[in-house]
């Protein structure tokens, strides 16, 4: 049989090497400023541009996007390449992917502490991002496809049935979420289409599958490639990997409800994703068996060889957050769960664990050999993954500790039928220690991962330049289409890719259909609440400035139907209440107490002296202070622009509305200017303020036009159509 002689294209997986340790350590760093940020809230005071709000979509962006994204990307070019027996079909498809995810990553580390987000976790980057994302994985997929079309393997490996799984089910994720509208071309803002209870359906439909096809499947190939490399063993079980890829990635988008329960979702939908949650444990574990048993019979090299360290604790990882994710499911466990430093730990253990060490394990795998080389420091290796591995335990530990000291604290009553722990703030200063904690455990992963860098650079440093790397393979012989005898369902497909991405492509997208389509569709999934009111101009300016500041990552804006609660935070929520919050602004996470009954609670003058230190008017609080809203002068320039952008999604604003706006605006922001004047300290400190404006010669802005009164005006509406709903029945 003639062989045919090619390259494969070792640079561009050399660029996402580079890449993927250089943005782990950025990623990782920025987390690590974050969890000292509890310990110590005034360490970057005054710095808007470093303040936690703004810093935390950087920190999972650059973690996830840049971190285990660079890493996706060189796996899959390193191993489609020899599994398929050919070059990528595009050099330039690969530079575009390599050059377009950096720039798009730069661009959220620029836009990010900016205050540029759209909120939604795990897809903040605004709309000109989307597209460019959408481009980029689409070269990456183009590329791809491209390569099997020109393979000289004829059967499809369990690996590339995850990359292709991967690149549909990641693209119709991506598209149907950010579905935005924005307010000008020239404008960085946008508004979804979908709103409140739609919204945040579609957004963790988008969110746990964010998990699962971007941090879950194409992680799930690699494991099936580089694990039986290292361990020189063949997978365990090639029946139990087609039952591991089909169940799962039809499963795993019918899950997404899960992180609503308890919500205003409608019912029905969250229990589809309860059920569907809790099948997940079969696929997941048959993934996880899949791989440890591959190593049966390597076990004396995992104790020598510390790449197969690092997939052991790895898989072990996934498996354990595979199981935790459907216990945390059950709505008995997630009624204690949810908004929890609980749900920090799982995803952290998912995250350092599976996503971090199957990384670090591919890359000791794959630097020595394509440099040519071997690893510069065995010893140095094993002491990374140690610290490493001590360092996931003393981060997600404290936190399982938290989380449970947290539910138990919030939900203790008195005999009298008082809570036991009132105050918010007692929960906080109770968890201080297990922050402390974490911060060490991060502290240890990051030096570990530093490690790393030294002993790639070392190796690198003593190794050979192979920029292409020659291979020879004999020509895809022609075959039958149609299936030969002997020839399984499943082995027939497995040659036939355009069907594979086919049938691939339905899977995922049933479960997304059945549970988006009625909500969208179906007017009495969502019950209108006549009392509800379109945002005013100066709420509006003032809701967009809560999403700048990132105040959704620390303060949920749903109050369940727990007795707890309601004593708490006041009446349950309504889906009917956000039928004009674009994006929806529930949360995921309570480090500081729930904000949608907060309207009226306070006076202005607690807003303003709460934003401009947060431990005089709440002591022991943990949130940062807000000086730069009390200093800026609010701009009012595109107000029109997204009054009008809401208006053609359907929030009835109309033509007085519109001709209005700016004097409706001035006439609110006076109202609450002048409640503030009602502050004897407040007018001391604003008119020696003035003088120094003056005597410095700059421009004074008055009160009634900095954005701090928009703030408040945002903060005072919350919740308030309900009350308005209350006082119209009693009359």
């Amino acid at each position: 049989m003639e062989m045919e002689q090619f390259y494969y294209d070792n640079k561009i997986v050399k660029n996402f090497l580079y890449a993927t340790l250089f943005w782990g350590v950025i990623g990782m760093s920025v987390g690590l400023l974050l969890a000292y940020y509890f310990l110590f809230p005034t360490l970057t005071e005054g710095i808007s541009w470093l303040s936690f709000g703004r810093l935390r979509p950087l920190h999972t962006n650059a973690v996830i996007f840049a971190f285990v994204g660079n890493a996706i990307f060189a796996g899959s070019y390193y191993s489609m390449q020899r599994l398929l027996k050919a070059r990528m079909y595009s050099d330039f498809l690969s530079k575009l992917n390599f050059w377009g995810w950096q720039l798009i990553i730069l661009g959220a580390a620029i836009t990010f502490p900016m205050g540029i987000s759209t909120s939604k976790e795990y897809a903040e980057l605004e709309w000109p991002f989307d597209i460019a994302i959408a481009i980029v994985w689409v070269a990456w997929g183009a590329n791809m496809i491209g390569t099997l079309i020109k393979r000289r393997q004829r059967h499809i490996y369990v690996a590339i049935w995850f990359y292709l799984a991967t690149f549909v089910a990641v693209a119709l994720l991506h598209i149907f979420n950010n579905l935005e509208f924005p307010i000008a071309l020239t404008s960085m803002k946008s508004y979804s289409v979908y709103a409140g209870v739609q919204d945040a359906l579609v957004q963790w439909w988008y969110g746990h599958n964010a998990v699962a096809f971007f941090l879950t499947t194409p992680f799930l190939g690699l494991m099936y490639y580089f694990v039986p490399k290292a361990a020189n063993r063949p997978v365990y079980s090639y029946r139990l990997s087609i039952i591991h890829f089909w169940s799962l990635i039809f499963i795993y988008m019918w899950a997404g409800p899960h992180h609503l329960l308890y919500t205003a979702l409608p019912e029905w939908a969250q229990n589809l994703g309860v059920v569907f949650s809790v099948m997940l444990i079969a696929p997941s574990w048959g993934g996880m068996i899949n791989g440890l048993l591959t190593l049966r019979g390597a076990w004396d090299k995992v104790r020598t060889e510390p790449v197969l360290k690092f997939f052991v604790v790895a898989i072990t990882g996934y498996g354990m957050a595979t199981f935790e994710g459907p216990t945390l499911a059950l709505k008995n466990v997630n009624a204690i769960a949810h908004f929890t430093d609980w749900i920090i730990a799982h995803v952290h253990v998912g995250a350092l664990a599976w996503n971090g060490f199957l990384t670090f394990g591919m890359i000791y795998y794959l630097v020595p050999k394509m440099w040519k080389t071997n690893l510069y420091s065995i010893r140095l290796a094993n002491a990374h993954f140690w610290i490493g591995t001590l360092g996931i335990v003393f981060y997600t530990i404290p936190l399982y500790i938290a989380g449970f000291t947290q539910a138990s604290m919030w939900k203790q009553f008195y005999p009298d039928g008082n809570l036991v722990y009132g105050n918010f703030l007692d929960t906080v200063n109770a968890i201080l220690p297990m922050y402390a904690m974490r911060a060490i455990g991060g502290t240890l992963y990051i030096s570990g991962a530093i490690m790393a860098i030294i002993n790639v650079i070392q190796t690198i440093r003593q190794g050979q330049k192979v920029t292409d790397e020659l291979a020879e393979a004999p020509a895809l012989a022609p075959i039958s289409k149609k299936r030969v005898a002997g020839e399984t369902l499943h082995h027939w497909l497995e040659r036939k890719p355009v069907q594979m991405t086919i049938w691939a492509t339905i899977a995922v997208a049933i479960g997304g259909a059945v549970q988006i389509i009625p909500t969208l569709l179906v007017k009495e999934n969502i019950p209108t609440i006549a009392e509800v009111k379109p945002y005013t101009p100066l709420e509006l300016e003032g809701r967009d400035l809560y999403i700048r500041e990132g105040c959704v990552g620390c303060h949920t804006q749903m109050v369940r139907p727990f007795r707890s609660e309601v004593e708490r935070y006041g009446e349950y929520s309504k889906a009917g209440e956000f039928v004009y919050d674009r994006p929806f602004l529930w949360g995921s996470k309570r480090t500081g107490p729930d904000l949608h009954r907060l309207g009226g609670k306070y006076n202005n003058n607690w807003h303003f002296n709460h934003m401009l230190d947060p431990r005089e008017t709440s002591p022991g609080s943990i949130m940062p202070s807000y000086p730069w809203l009390i200093k800026n002068e609010l701009n009012t320039d595109r107000l029109l622009q997204k009054m009008r952008t809401l208006s053609k999604l359907g929030v009835p604003y109309n033509e007085d509305d519109f001709k209005f706006a700016q004097e409706n605006l001035a006439v609110q922001a006076r109202a609450i200017a002048n409640s503030l004047l009602n502050d004897p300290n407040f007018v001391a400190n604003y008119e020696a303020s003035k003088k120094n404006a003056e005597v410095r010669g700059e421009k004074f802005i008055p009160i009634e036009k900095r954005e701090i009164v928009a703030m408040i005006a945002y903060l005072q509406r919350l919740g308030v159509d309900i009350k308005a709903k209350k006082e119209n029945a009693e009359k």
